[in-house]
C-alpha cells in the first residue's frame, strides 16, 4: 500500500484481535495514525478523550454493533463520517448502514486499497464540511457586523489584538491615519466585550464647538445657557453600562480636557448648570489621527488625560500596507452598493484593479469607498474600467503601494483582478456547489455560470 494522498487520524473498531493489528499495521504504513477498540465501549471511551477524523467499524460485533454505533455517532457528532465493514454484503445490509449514517460501506475480506481509497474519500468529505462550516462562521460574522473585511497579516494582526483586550475593562487609544476604520474597531472592541448588552455611544469631538461639545458629552440642567429649556442628559449618561467611542479625541479643547480627565478619574459626571455629581459606568475608547505624544510635547494635549486614555493602544495599518485587501474590500463595496443602485455591476477590469493596486490611498477605506461609489455610479459595464475610476487614477506610474519597489501589481495577481481568485476559492470551500457558491457571492447562478465560462 502507497503512501496516502491525505492522511488522517482513524479508530477502528473490531472484536477480532487480528484484523485490528492488520488494519492498523496497513494504515499506519500509508501515514494514517490509528486507534484500534476491540468493542464499542472501548471506542466510546477513546472518542471521549481525543479527537479522531473518521471511523471504521465491524457490522456485527457482541453488544452493540456497528449499526447502532453509527446511528449514535450520525445524531452527536454529524461532522465524523464513519466507514462500516461486514462480511455480510447484502443490499439490505448496506441499506441499514448507509441509513443510519454511515458515510461508506466495505465488504469483507476487506481489499486493503479500496479500503484505503474509501477512507481518503471518507477524511476529504471532512475537510471539506470543517471548510464549509468556517465559511459559514465568516459569512455569519460578517452579516451580523463582527468581521473585519480582509486576510493581510496587518489586519490579522488587529484582530489577534481585538480579541486579546476586549474583554479588558479599560481605556483603549486606537491610533491610525484617517479612514483606516477606527470606528468599526472600536464597535469590535464593544462587541467582544462584557459590555456587548449594554449601548454603544460614539461622538467625533472635531466636529462641534467648545460650547456643544461640553453640553453633548457631559449634560445640561434647564436654564444653564441660552436656549436650554430642558434638563439633557449628556452621552456619558447615555453609555452608562456600555462603550463611549470619543473619535478624533486628540482635537478636544484644552479648556475641557481636565473636566474630561476628572470624569474619567472620578467616574462621575456634573452636568453643565448642575449642582450635583452623577455616577457613570462607562468604557472609553478614543481614537485620533493625530500624534498625542507629539501633541503632549508641543503642549496642545494635556499629559495626564493622555496617559489616561493610553492605558491600551492599537494602532491601526494604513490601507497600503494591507495588499490584496485593497480588492477584498473594493468587491465588497461593488456588492453593497451595485444593490443600492439597481445595477448588475460585479467586478473590476484587471488595468482597474491594477490601478487600485499602485495607488497609496491616502485617505484609506473612506477614500476607496468614495472611488468605487463614484465609478459604479458612472459605468456603463458590468465590470469597473479604468474610465470610469476618477483622473488621478486613470494614468499608470506614480508612488505605489507595493513593497518591495514592485513596479506591476499583476504580478502578485493570477491575471483576474482577484474575481476570479475568490470565485474559485468559494467553489473550492463548498465542494463545487455552484447553487451554494453563488448565495455566497451574492450573485445568481446564471451570472456565475457566465463568470466560470470566461475563465
Amino acid at each position: 500500500m502507497t503512501a496516502a494522498k491525505i492522511q488522517g487520524r482513524l479508530l477502528v473498531i473490531d472484536d477480532d484481535g487480528a484484523m485490528c493489528e492488520l488494519l492498523d499495521e496497513a494504515l499506519t504504513r500509508r501515514g494514517h495514525q490509528v486507534r484500534t477498540a476491540r468493542s464499542v465501549r472501548d471506542a466510546e471511551a477513546i472518542l471521549h478523550r481525543e479527537d479522531v477524523d473518521a471511523v471504521l467499524t465491524d457490522l456485527n460485533m457482541p453488544g452493540q454493533g456497528g449499526v447502532e454505533l453509527c446511528a449514535e455517532l450520525h445524531a452527536n457528532r454529524p461532522d465524523l463520517p464513519v466507514v462500516i465493514m461486514t462480511a455480510f454484503g447484502s443490499l439490505d445490509t448496506a441499506i441499514a448502514a448507509l441509513r443510519a449514517g454511515a458515510y461508506d460501506f466495505v465488504t469483507k475480506p476487506v481489499d486493503l486499497d479500496l479500503l484505503a481509497f474509501s477512507l481518503e474519500r471518507a477524511l476529504q468529505h471532512r475537510q471539506m464540511q470543517e471548510k464549509i462550516r468556517l465559511l459559514k462562521d465568516q459569512v455569519r460574522r460578517k452579516d451580523s457586523g463582527d468581521e473585519l473585511l480582509g486576510e493581510s497579516p496587518a489586519l490579522e494582526k488587529v484582530r489577534d489584538q481585538i480579541g486579546r483586550i476586549a474583554g479588558l475593562d479599560t481605556s483603549i487609544l486606537i491610533s491610525g491615519e484617517s479612514g483606516t476604520g477606527k470606528e468599526l474597531v472600536a464597535r469590535a472592541l464593544h462587541r467582544q466585550s462584557g459590555r456587548r448588552q449594554g449601548p454603544f455611544v460614539a461622538i467625533n469631538c472635531a466636529a462641534l464647538p467648545e460650547n456643544l461639545l461640553e453640553s453633548e458629552l457631559f449634560g445640561h440642567v434647564r436654564g444653564a445657557f441660552t436656549d436650554a429649556r430642558e434638563t439633557r442628559r449628556g452621552l456619558f449618561a447615555e453609555a452608562s453600562g456600555g462603550t463611549l467611542f470619543l473619535d478624533e479625541v486628540g482635537e478636544l479643547p484644552l479648556s475641557l480636557q481636565p473636566k474630561l480627565l476628572r470624569v474619567l478619574e472620578e467616574r462621575k459626571v456634573r452636568p453643565l448648570g448642575g449642582t450635583q455629581e452623577l455616577a457613570c459606568d462607562v468604557r472609553i475608547v478614543a481614537a485620533s489621527h493625530r500624534d498625542l505624544a507629539q501633541a503632549v510635547r508641543e503642549g496642545s494635549f494635556r499629559s495626564d488625560l493622555y496617559y489616561r486614555l493610553n492605558v491600551i493602544q492599537l494602532e491601526l495599518p494604513p490601507l497600503r500596507a494591507r495588499g490584496n485587501d485593497i480588492l477584498l474590500l473594493a468587491q465588497s463595496f461593488i456588492r453593497e452598493l451595485a444593490s443600492r443602485f439597481d445595477k448588475s455591476v460585479t467586478g473590476l477590469s484587471e488595468p482597474a484593479a491594477a490601478r487600485l493596486l499602485g495607488y497609496r490611498w491616502p485617505g484609506n477605506v473612506r477614500e476607496l469607498r468614495n472611488v468605487i461609489e463614484r465609478a459604479l455610479a458612472l459605468t456603463r459595464h458590468d465590470r469597473i474600467t479604468v474610465e470610469d475610476l476618477p483622473e488621478h487614477l486613470q494614468k499608470p506610474g506614480g508612488e505605489s503601494s507595493l513593497p518591495g519597489g514592485i513596479s506591476d501589481p499583476l504580478s502578485l495577481l493570477p491575471l483576474a483582478d482577484m474575481e476570479r481568485l475568490y470565485i474559485e476559492r468559494v467553489l473550492d470551500q463548498v465542494g463545487g456547489n455552484r447553487t451554494l457558491a453563488a448565495r455566497i457571492l451574492g450573485v445568481d447562478r446564471k451570472t456565475l455560470y457566465r463568470k466560470l465560462k470566461e475563465e
